[in-house]
């Protein structure tokens, strides 16, 4: 088993202590526990002791009253880009006139245009995120479920491993709830 550096535990530390007892929608674990199965997931591929410490950090700014500017100044620039690359910027609070559609299709875009290591990083949170929406509010599911096909393909330059994962996790939510192909095209790996 590969020892976690400093900068990670410092990054698990910060995101536990940010979180505090927020609690999962769906399982009422910890919240901390998902930051923690995303960077599992980006610790199996290769990868940086930053990407992993945003991982533990993608949800802190976006979830908590963290500011960026706090994450770029304890954890540096590195971390504090992938950071900012992962926090979504049309969030309700930001954009309330604007429905969810139109806020979750900005962000697909944006995310097109982020680092590969980001990328990476967002497939990994697709990965947790997919089978416990799918499975336990399957009416919001149909919703959620075209918008994360949409995304896989706007960050499939990410590592193609969880790339695969991703679209495996989609596309079992898809057969499951019997979703079909509404927001993209058909993802071609050929590429």
């Amino acid at each position: 088993m590969e020892t976690i550096t400093d900068l990670e535990q410092e990054a698990l530390n910060f995101a536990r202590e940010a979180h505090g007892d927020q609690r999962r929608k769906y399982s009422d674990e910890l919240y901390i526990e998902h930051p923690k199965r995303v960077a599992e997931w980006v610790r199996k591929i290769p990868h940086t002791p930053e990407m992993i410490s945003a991982a533990y950090l993608h949800d802190v700014v976006e979830d908590t009253s963290v500011s960026l500017q706090a994450i770029k100044r304890k954890f540096g620039n590195k971390v504090g880009r992938l950071v900012e690359e992962l926090t979504n910027e049309y969030v309700k609070s930001k954009y309330p006139r604007m429905n969810r559609r139109w806020r979750k299709e900005k962000e697909t875009v944006r995310q097109r245009n982020i680092s590969v290591e980001a990328k990476t990083i967002r497939l990994a949170d697709i990965i947790d995120n997919t089978p416990s929406v799918s499975l336990n509010d399957p009416t919001f599911a149909k919703r959620y479920i075209p918008e994360m096909e949409a995304l896989v393909e706007a960050v499939r330059e990410g590592n193609f491993d969880l790339l695969l994962q991703a679209c495996y996790e989609v596309e079992t939510a898809k057969r499951r709830l019997k979703v079909h192909n509404r927001m993209t095209h058909e993802l071609k790996l050929s590429d």
